[in-house]
């Protein structure tokens, strides 16, 4: 799942995951998320640092609440590095941290490294 507000995030995120045939599914909200991973809980999460203050957060503590049976890998895509932020999306839930924009090589090299992890 990738969860963006920005369509063309999303977009180039689906792109590039769907040829490395994976299955992917776009959220733009957090709503959109919960209704998402509650009927179907997806293995990776792209989620929006960038959402409204303390909501990203909020949002990974409600997704690791969701199904403890099959634990998503959750990566939170932030637009700069803020050791802040990232230390807070870690004690949310987050597994690792991707910059955007960001590229095919990019991307894919932090689904090799979450892959090897697990």
């Amino acid at each position: 799942m990738v969860l963006d507000a920005s369509s063309v995030i999303r977009k180039v995120a689906k792109r590039i995951l769907t040829s490395e045939d994976m299955v992917v599914v776009e959220a733009k909200n957090s709503a959109e998320a919960i209704s998402m991973a509650s009927a179907q809980m997806p293995d990776y999460i792209i989620v929006d640092a960038g959402m409204n203050e303390g909501q990203s957060e909020d949002l990974i503590r409600q997704l690791r609440t969701l199904d403890r049976k099959k634990d998503a890998k959750i990566i939170c895509c932030m637009t700069q590095v803020d050791l802040a932020s990232m230390m807070r999306a870690k004690r949310a839930g987050a597994d690792e941290f991707l910059l955007k924009p960001f590229d095919r090589k990019q991307l894919m090299s932090q689904f090799r490294t979450i892959r090897k992890a697990a």
